[in-house]
């Protein structure tokens, strides 16, 4: 696999991690900035779509949404 197909793959887990629990990119911002993180809807989207953001970026969003395991296969 690819940078480009790792980038796309994360960040397709994490728009299926929001879809399960029915989490909208403002209600992610929402709870980011409950911890202190600040993001804006529009932000989070250019970076889901780009598939390019952080490890650290990846944690936060997984930890506000109350995921606390992934699978990658």
């Amino acid at each position: 696999m690819t940078e480009v197909d790792w980038d796309r793959r994360i960040s397709n887990l994490l728009k299926a991690e929001l879809k399960l629990r029915g989490i909208t990119y403002r209600q992610l911002a929402d709870k980011l900035c409950g911890i202190g993180v600040q993001e804006n809807e529009a932000n989070i989207r250019n970076k889901l779509a780009r598939g390019r953001f952080s490890a650290v970026f990846f944690a936060q969003c997984l930890m506000v949404i109350g995921s606390d395991r992934l699978r990658l296969d």
